[in-house]
């Protein structure tokens, strides 16, 4: 039997092995760290009985990934559905709401109601079609070819100079800044758009949905399916150097696939000159500084709608987000920057004790940063929640120094898994029609470094899979992994 050694459990080195191990393959996947999931992990970091997400938590492209879909994920573990996608409050109690029904958004928006609904009506209304041409390689012809010229004019519309220009209130043009904002790069931008009108879409399609216990519920259901299949996943692996990892013969069919850096790639003995100056020249982008609260109970938002809102965006209006994105780009942090924050005790009691809550929240930090950004966190929290010091029982802090050493993928604290920008959409990590395959026999990329990108959706490890079954002549495993 043909190996597959897989280097990296997060989502998409557990969906390649998914797939090769349905596909008749000896499957091992080898995680760095003492427990399984990547991006997709769920500690107590705080307190005991205080379930904290590592990196990712609430995942709105997972149930519509092509891959997930053919899985079955929506039926292995129980999903939250919330009304509420996101919220961004405002200072006075103000908010802009985006509701899973796009006429509740729009109603909420006021005389901006109808420029939300042309938007993102018709990206919603046609996710499938927004998905395959996102959630693919973006050298080839899409198949629902409206939709994709839609996005694409979405895109321009907002971005520079454009955007400036979209909404006249200031719920919605926050309510957009916060989406976009998701991308860690200069604002507004046309890769900012692209980021930020793919999870806006998703969020009037299927909504914002979160797994109940925990984002490791994603990554202990392709571990068991993984396992059902034969194969096996070994933890406190850390695999550094390729030379000295035994895996396989490459003569003989046996696969390599890295859920890592592209960076791994340069450690193997047989990389070409021109691919190891390519995999050299890939940019990493701006890093994430985290802390994990343990709450004696909810978080006491100003505003009632954003209690109920499991994804919360604080920056206040679009200009101070805008701002705080762009001091990043430059390489400081804004006195008030650009939040990103979590609450899912709000609709999950099983992730606190009784009474109590857990909450998370990141701010975009120069990459390697070493900030503590706990203060600049709460501050910005306290301006909308007024008491939530007051709520703390105990938190913990990740600055963007030491994400890579949580997941050895995310270099200098990059969760994107490579700067995110409209070269790098292209060349994600080189210019190539299947960038998921290297010049070396038997050895592929399946991270995020490749498309379709950051998400926890499973389709750079799917795609991987896929373009590793079609060198090895076996194209009815392409089709037949779930039938």
């Amino acid at each position: 039997m043909a190996r597959a050694t897989i280097i990296g459990s997060g989502p998409n080195g557990l969906a390649a092995g998914v797939a090769l191990s349905r596909a008749g393959y000896q499957v091992r996947v080898l995680e760095a760290a003492q427990t399984v999931g990547g991006g997709v992990r769920t500690l107590e970091s705080t307190l005991p009985g205080f379930r904290h997400d590592v990196c990712s938590a609430v995942h709105p492209a997972a149930l519509a990934s092509p891959f997930f879909r053919a899985f079955g994920l929506a039926e292995r573990i129980d999903w939250i559905h919330p009304e509420i996608s996101y919220a961004h409050p405002l200072d006075d109690g103000r908010a802009g709401v985006a509701w899973r029904d796009i006429d509740r958004t729009a109603h909420g928006l006021g005389v901006d109601g109808g420029a939300w609904a042309k938007r993102l009506g018709p990206l919603a209304r046609h996710i499938d079609g927004l998905e395959d041409f996102t959630g693919n390689a973006m050298l080839r012809v899409p198949r629902d070819p409206l939709t994709a010229a839609r996005y694409a004019a979405r895109m321009l519309d907002q971005s520079a100079p454009f955007a400036r220009h979209a909404f006249r209130t200031e719920e919605a043009a926050a309510l957009m800044a916060g989406v976009v904002a998701h991308a860690n790069t200069r604002l507004p931008s046309l890769v900012g758009a692209a980021a930020g009108l793919l999870l806006a879409s998703h969020a009037h399609a299927g909504g914002w949905m979160y797994p109940r216990g925990g984002a490791q519920r994603i990554a202990d259901a392709l571990v068991a399916d993984i396992e059902e299949h034969g194969g096996a996943v070994e933890t406190g692996a850390h695999v550094t150097d390729l030379r000295a990892l035994d895996w396989g013969d490459p003569t003989r069919g046996d696969l390599l696939l890295l859920n890592s850096s592209p960076r791994l790639a340069l450690t193997h003995p047989d990389i070409p000159a021109r691919y190891a100056r390519a995999l050299t020249s890939y940019r990493y982008g701006p890093g994430a500084a985290k802390v994990d609260f343990a709450l004696d109970g909810p978080v006491p938002w100003a505003n009632a709608d954003v209690a109920q809102a499991p994804t919360v965006h604080l920056g206040g209006t679009r200009d101070e987000v805008w701002a705080s994105e762009n001091a990043v780009a430059r390489g400081r942090v804004s006195d008030r920057p650009y939040v990103l924050a979590v609450q899912p005790s709000v609709f999950d009691p099983t992730r606190a004790p009784a009474g109590h809550a857990v909450f998370w929240a990141y701010i975009h930090v120069p990459a390697g940063s070493d900030l503590d950004p706990t203060a600049l966190i709460t501050a910005q929290v306290e301006r909308f929640a007024p008491g939530f010091r007051d709520r703390i029982l105990a938190h913990h802090a990740v600055p963007a120094s030491s994400r890579e050493a949580i997941n050895p993928a995310e270099l200098g604290g990059d969760i994107s898994g490579g700067v995110l920008s409209i070269a790098q959409l292209v060349r994600r990590p080189t210019l190539s029609p299947a960038p998921w395959r290297t010049p070396m026999r038997g050895v592929y990329l399946a991270s995020s470094a490749t498309p379709p990108g950051p998400g926890v959706n499973g389709m750079a490890g799917w795609h991987a899979a896929r373009t590793a079954l079609a060198d090895a002549g076996l194209p009815h495993a392409l089709t037949d992994l779930f039938g």
